[in-house]
């Protein structure tokens, strides 16, 4: 079941996420809808709080993108990223290494909004499976800088957090404009005694 993606300026997306505890018949239909949701909107990532869950799970599937290259180690062997996919990530810990590179980026929550942002260049997470068992993931290129604008999320920080000041000011206007559209959205749907989705 496709859900509903909270856009900039829904509390939902500050929320730090609690850790899965055990993974029962709700989370994996959250983790199913999350992927059906994710594709739909032709995105590589989404995060529990962006469909208004906050919990310690994200998606990832970067396997439709041609372009950007990546490299995957998977418990210390080295994989085709693309056959390792979709990644369903519970309650991922995150080490990086110090050099960083520029990359463009973009969100499911800040919809027509991207900017370049600094992230390093190698990223490890230690994570659970939906299937509960324990992995280690390494990762360079447009995976790492996923499971890291993911792993992000989950703490309840955005892209936008990441920006440069340039790349802030620039786009300033356009994030207002979201957040103002998404808050009178969320006003109008309280006025309207609307009952909010159960995602």
């Amino acid at each position: 079941m496709k859900l509903l993606i909270r856009n900039y300026g829904d509390p939902a997306l500050r929320a730090k996420g609690k850790p899965v505890a055990e993974v029962d018949g709700r989370i994996r239909e959250l983790a199913d809808n999350m992927l059906e949701t994710m594709r739909a909107a032709n995105g590589v990532g989404l995060a529990a709080q962006q469909v208004g869950e906050a919990l310690q799970l994200t998606v990832v599937d970067i396997s439709g993108v041609e372009d950007r290259p990546s490299t995957l180690r998977l418990n210390g062997k080295k994989v085709d990223p693309k056959t390792a996919m979709p990644l369903v990530l519970l309650n991922p810990q995150l080490t990086l290494e110090d050099e960083t590179e520029m990359g463009a980026e973009g969100c499911l929550s800040f919809p027509e909004i991207s900017a370049d942002i600094e992230r390093a260049g190698w990223a490890r997470v230690e994570a659970q499976t939906i299937d509960g068992e324990q992995v280690e993931i390494e990762a360079t290129g447009l995976l790492a800088r996923a499971l890291q604008h993911e792993i992000d999320h989950l703490n309840g920080i955005l892209f936008i957090d990441r920006m440069s000041s340039a790349a802030k000011v620039s786009l300033s206007s356009k994030v207002k404009r979201l957040q103002r559209e998404t808050q009178r959205g969320l006003t109008a749907s309280r006025g309207q005694h609307a009952i909010e989705p159960a995602l």
